[in-house]
């Protein structure tokens, strides 16, 4: 769960159980404030309509596991793992994403959203320039830093009050891959 008491009841669990059949932990702590929730959701839907889906989750897993969020790993894995990629690429992806098989665009895009998460005072012209020569517009390069810094707030706060990641990613991940995933925090048990 996390290091917080949580409330047994919030209006945010219904929409939780009737999309995934339970409350996730994250829904759990952000039950506290649920009007924070709802804000960054609301940041985060705005990100996500900007951008490819396919970029937008690349770009979400770079950061995360640059911010050692296993939460955010595995959430973003599964959803490339559902939508583009089979198990054993998305497990190279989570390894080694330089020698995965990606795209050059694919790969300048998770080393951009890496380095917002770790260091984004360390980004240089340079930088977005290799961004610009693989084809990514003005806009395009905003999309993948608002991605990563949008990530960094959520998984800092999940992390902060030591939210478990759910139980659930033990059975809808193998293995090897729910290893790869897991960069940070243990799998809830």
């Amino acid at each position: 769960m996390s290091y917080l008491e949580t409330p047994d009841e919030s209006p945010l669990y219904q929409a939780e159980l009737d999309r995934s059949g339970y409350v996730p932990n994250y829904t759990r702590v952000f039950a506290l404030r649920p009007e924070v929730y709802e804000a960054w959701a609301g940041l985060n839907r705005s990100v996500k309509r900007g951008m490819d889906l396919r970029r937008y989750e690349l770009a979400t897993l770079a950061a995360a596991r640059r911010l050692r969020s296993s939460y955010c790993a595995l959430a973003h894995g599964s959803v490339l793992l559902e939508q583009f990629f089979d198990a054993a690429t998305l497990r190279q992806i989570a390894l080694d994403h330089h020698d995965a098989g990606l795209d050059p665009v694919d790969v300048a895009v998770m080393d951009f959203a890496e380095k917002v998460a770790g260091d984004p005072t360390a980004i240089t012209a340079a930088d977005v320039d290799t961004l610009r020569r693989h084809g990514l517009t003005e806009p395009e390069i905003l999309d993948v830093a608002l991605a990563a810094a949008a990530r960094c707030f959520f998984s800092t706060v999940l992390d902060a009050v030591g939210t478990e990641p759910d139980a659930a990613y033990r059975t809808s991940l193998s293995g090897p891959l729910l290893t790869a995933l897991t960069v940070g925090r243990a799998v809830a048990s």
